[in-house]
């Protein structure tokens, strides 16, 4: 790629697309933004280089061909096509064998499958831990409140089950309370999690609990250029709702939508953020 060559984003919804293109223009970075249409923040698409359809493959792929980017970052949330309309989007590029692999490799296997598709177009796939690292979870206690042994005997727990759970395609949370756990993500997202948890501690057998801790964290072996998990001001409500005593996030491999407003948030409702760090393979913290 020729030198000053733009990173392009390929932007879903939530505000981590404009959050990105405003830390790498901050940094001097050219940034074109592929919004894609009914998915963007609209402040965001009004801003975008183009806007197109999830499914319109050939627009998306000649687009991005056009800009010639160093970088393709693909940013943001979007929902999961119906198959029927995905399988019709990808004919153009694999045969019906292949298309019916990837859908049914679920959320992992479809993110693999796209990057896979930008990389034979000769595109090269970027990720934020690289481009905008500060938009990432540091390590230690990120707040006010401090964690006590009993927040760590848990997060230490949750950070095992959910390094476990790594090669299966399920979420990236778990909530364990006094070393138990009480819900793991599914494909609901966190804050329905949270919203379970809450609803499973006003149960006889959980009333007695207190305190807990939200963990969130990359699968171990996962590719950071896609899926990162990520936390915000909503987690932190959410969280509070369910009786947490705090939150621990994986360590440089967890976005934080608005960092300074998640600690503000945190710190108000009187939770702790924890950023703890990979153990070694075969390790202990």
């Amino acid at each position: 790629m020729a030198d000053g060559a733009p990173v392009a984003l390929l932007a879903g919804g939530g505000a981590l697309p404009g959050l990105l293109r405003a830390a790498l223009l901050r940094r001097g970075r050219a940034v074109r933004v592929l919004a894609l249409r009914g998915f963007a923040e609209w402040t965001l698409a009004r801003q975008a280089d183009a806007v197109i359809d999830i499914l319109d493959y050939k627009r998306i792929f000649a687009t991005l061909e056009a800009w010639a980017p160093a970088e393709v970052v693909l940013v943001g949330t979007v929902h999961r096509p119906k198959p029927s309309a995905f399988a019709g989007a990808l004919a153009a590029f694999r045969n019906r064998e292949e298309i019916a692999a990837i859908l049914g490799a679920g959320d992992d296997g479809l993110l693999a499958g796209v990057i896979r598709l930008l990389e034979e177009r000769g595109l090269v796939v970027g990720g934020i831990h690289r481009l905008a690292p500060e938009l990432l979870a540091g390590a230690g206690i990120l707040g006010a409140i401090a964690p006590d042994e009993q927040d760590h005997a848990a997060a230490a727990v949750g950070q095992g089950v959910l390094e476990a759970l790594s090669p299966f395609d399920v979420g990236q949370a778990v909530v364990v309370a006094a070393r138990r756990v009480v819900a793991v993500e599914g494909p609901e997202g966190t804050d329905a999690m949270l919203a379970r948890a809450r609803r499973l501690r006003r149960s006889s057998r959980l009333r007695a609990i207190h305190g807990g801790v939200l963990v969130k964290m990359a699968k171990v072996g996962q590719d950071l250029r896609v899926d990162l998990p990520t936390i915000g001001p909503r987690t932190v409500v959410c969280a509070a709702r369910a009786g947490l005593a705090g939150i621990a996030v994986g360590a440089g491999t967890t976005l934080i939508v608005d960092t300074s407003a998640t600690i503000a948030e945190a710190d108000r409702r009187g939770l702790f953020l924890l950023g703890i760090e990979r153990r070694p393979e075969g390790g202990e913290t």
